[in-house]
């Protein structure tokens, strides 16, 4: 059963290790707390986030696994950094995109809820929130907070799962080669940009997958691409979305790259609201019959070899 999000509904037969600032749970710090895990573990272990600001850079590395972390309030309970691409930390080192993030997640079986994630960096250029590489990841009920590339979803063979959260950003503010589901997700564009620049490998069956979104921007007049092609084999789908007037009547951009038009998988089926304009989508991309959008589940996408359903473990 899902854990509540009351700290009343916290026992010590429920949880392993409870995290708050103030000092009144095991650990102050998160990374403490996941740092406690055991490594390669087989069976879950919970920890439990009071409200609070952790400015932290929050690693969980490959060699821990089944890892459950759920805070108090997605509101109140939140993670934040402020490192991007080109900043120089204390060794001479510049940042890249890849290190830029506030948390990074490598491991397998990693379940985040009701937890905020910020990079506050700043419009500073590429500044990720959150980069999850990790397989069989699921995200309930966050928020991620950033400009450019704030959720870097990568990792070849990597599953991950985003249910009822809310991304906002600026530019290819989605990006990675990961399969990935947004599951009543609703995306917030801030400026005048590309909401994804996926970068799928080839021969991976699917790469975004969008399912009954919400597209929103945080201004009337806004201009917004729903994708552009970081790798030519992008894939990208919007289903029973709800878009509103920012996105772009064509609604995606080669980036430039004429030959990606010919290697791009861009889908869309039954989009809803004043940016839904099929008809005038570029004519490289698709729209779906209702036979080919009724594949594009959660299990079907996210299943694999080991029937991942991470729609219904909790």
């Amino acid at each position: 059963m899902m854990l509540g999000t009351s700290p009343s509904l916290f026992s010590r037969t429920t949880y392993d290790f409870v995290v708050a600032r103030d000092g009144s749970g095991n650990f102050r710090t998160i990374q403490e707390a996941v740092t406690a895990c055991r490594d390669y573990a087989e069976r879950q272990c919970i920890i439990f986030v009071k409200n609070g600001v952790y400015p932290e850079k929050l690693v969980i590395p490959a060699s821990k696994t089944h890892i459950t972390i759920i805070g108090q309030n997605v509101d109140s309970t939140i993670v934040t950094y402020n490192d991007y691409s080109g900043k120089v930390d204390s060794t001479g080192t510049k940042f890249r995109t890849s290190t830029s993030f506030t948390c990074h997640v490598a491991g397998t079986n990693i379940v985040m809820e009701n937890i905020t994630f910020v990079n506050a960096a700043g419009r500073v250029g590429q500044a990720v929130a959150l980069h999850v590489e990790g397989d069989r990841c699921a995200f309930r009920n966050c928020k991620l907070v950033g400009n450019q590339d704030t959720l870097y979803s990568t990792g070849e063979l990597s599953r991950q799962y985003y249910g009822g959260c809310t991304i906002e950003g600026t530019t290819d503010f989605i990006f990675g080669a990961a399969t990935a589901v947004f599951d009543k997700c609703t995306i917030i564009s801030k400026v005048d940009s590309y909401i994804t620049a996926a970068s799928t490998p080839a021969e991976r069956q699917y790469g975004f997958v969008f399912l009954h979104c919400t597209l929103a921007s945080d201004s009337t007049g806004r201009k917004v691409y729903l994708g552009r092609p970081w790798r030519p084999y992008a894939y990208t789908a919007f289903v029973d979305c709800e878009m509103g007037d920012h996105i772009r009547p064509e609604g995606w951009h080669n980036w430039g790259k004429p030959d990606a038009e010919k290697t791009a998988r861009y889908f869309e089926y039954n989009s809803s609201g004043p940016g839904a304009n099929p008809t005038a989508r570029v004519p490289w991309s698709h729209q779906l019959t209702k036979e080919e959008a009724s594949l594009l589940t959660v299990k079907n996408i996210l299943g694999g070899n080991d029937g991942w359903d991470p729609e219904h473990e909790h």
